[in-house]
């Protein structure tokens, strides 16, 4: 009796980690970037991007790439100090590891459109918070010239949301 109850309990945690493992994969995938994520803007900084904008795009939840897990909400906007350019979102992103911000050559609404002209695309900077982030724009890109922008998961190759670029 006692060597059959050994073995149960074998089976058992033999089963648990093979059912555990997975779960907790698929939890700390999800997790890990909110607990490491950065700080968003601060109002003062998004209010200050929205009512300077020289360009915007809006974000949609309904995309067609888009869905549960991977969308953004929100306006982001483009704005220039002392010759530096700036993205600035207001609004929020699902969250996710290792989100990339583009500039595209087009609009585009999901991931076989973005990879169609991924190398027409230029990255701009890695997205490293969900909620209200900015991040600069490097000196060699004119962010002007693009009509349409994409934020991208490059680890798990997701389309997360895209949007127009428009004057204000």
């Amino acid at each position: 009796m006692k060597k059959y109850l050994n073995i149960s309990l074998l089976i058992g945690f033999v089963l648990g980690g093979l059912v555990a493992l997975p779960v907790g994969f698929g939890l700390g995938t999800y997790y890990l970037p909110i607990l490491v994520a950065s700080e968003g803007a601060s109002d003062a900084v998004v209010a200050a991007a929205k009512s300077e904008a020289m360009i915007s795009a809006t974000f949609r939840k309904n995309l067609k790439g888009s869905d549960g897990f991977h969308w953004g909400e929100g306006a982001l906007h483009l704005t220039r100090e002392g010759g530096q350019y700036y993205f600035t979102l207001d609004g929020e992103l699902s969250p996710g590891p290792d989100y990339k911000l583009y500039l595209t050559p087009q609009y585009v609404e999901d991931e076989a459109e973005f990879l169609a002209i991924k190398a027409q695309s230029v990255r701009v900077a890695d997205i490293t918070g969900f909620d209200n982030f900015r991040v600069d724009v490097p000196m060699s890109i004119d962010p002007t010239q693009y009509p349409a922008i994409i934020i991208w998961c490059k680890r798990f190759s997701e389309f997360i949301t895209a949007g127009r670029l428009e004057a204000k």
